[in-house]
C-alpha cells in the first residue's frame, strides 16, 4: 500500500463514511439518497447541490469498491503529477460535468449516484498521459495498453447509452460526460502548458 496523496485520501474517506451513513440511516427508514442523489431536473426532488453530492454516494458494495479502487490506482498518480489543488479541481469538474451530461442526455433516469463520472475523467486523463502503461483487466489474462483498454471501456459505455438495454441502470451518459471533461481538460493543460484550471 503506497502512501496516498491528501486529496485522494480524503475523497476515499468521505466516500466510505457516506456509504456507511447510507447503510445505517437506511436501517432506520431514512434514505439519504432523497437529498444527495442526482434526480432529473424536472423531478420535484431535484436540487442543484446534487450535482456535487451524488459523487459521494454509492448504490452498493461492488459499486463503491470499484470506484475507490480506480481512484486509488489512477487518481493517486495524477495527484502526485499535478498536485492537490489541480487534482481536486479536475475531479470535481469531471463529476459535475458527468451529472450535467446525465441530466441533459437521459432526462428520464430515476436517480443517479456514484463517483463513476469523475473516475472516468481520471481514466481518460491517465490514458492520455500514460498511453503505453499495461493494464490487466478482469477476465483478460494479458496486459492491454491504457490507450486501448480505457477507450474500450468508453466504447462499451457508448453502446450502453445508445442501446438502452432493458434493466440496465448504469448512468452511461454520466460516465461519458466525465470522460469527455477529463480528456478536454488534460488536452488543454498539455497543449498550453499552463495551470489553466489551477
Amino acid at each position: 500500500m503506497r502512501s496516498l496523496p491528501p486529496v485522494v485520501k480524503n475523497i476515499l474517506i468521505a466516500n466510505v463514511v457516506i456509504f456507511f451513513a447510507q447503510f445505517i440511516f437506511e436501517k432506520q427508514g431514512i434514505f439519504l439518497e432523497q437529498w444527495g442523489a442526482l434526480f432529473p431536473y424536472q423531478s420535484p426532488h431535484f436540487r442543484i447541490w446534487q450535482l456535487v453530492t451524488h459523487m459521494f454516494m454509492h448504490a452498493g458494495l461492488f459499486h463503491i469498491l470499484f470506484n475507490m479502487f480506480a481512484l486509488y490506482m489512477f487518481g493517486a498518480m495524477l495527484e502526485n503529477l499535478w498536485g492537490p489543488k489541480r487534482f481536486l479541481n479536475f475531479y470535481m469538474i469531471c463529476g459535475i460535468v458527468a451529472g450535467i451530461a446525465q441530466l441533459l442526455l437521459d432526462p428520464n433516469f430515476d436517480l443517479a449516484v456514484g463517483a463513476s463520472g469523475a473516475i472516468m475523467g481520471i481514466l481518460a486523463a491517465f490514458a492520455y498521459l500514460f498511453p503505453n502503461t499495461p493494464l490487466y483487466l478482469m477476465f483478460i489474462p494479458i496486459p492491454i495498453k491504457a490507450k486501448y483498454a480505457i477507450p474500450g471501456l468508453m466504447a462499451l459505455d457508448l453502446f450502453g447509452a445508445i442501446g438502452r438495454v432493458p434493466g440496465d441502470n448504469i448512468a452511461h451518459w454520466a460516465h461519458l460526460g466525465g470522460a469527455l471533461a477529463g480528456f478536454i481538460m488534460v488536452l488543454l493543460w498539455n497543449k498550453t502548458n499552463r495551470n489553466t484550471f489551477y
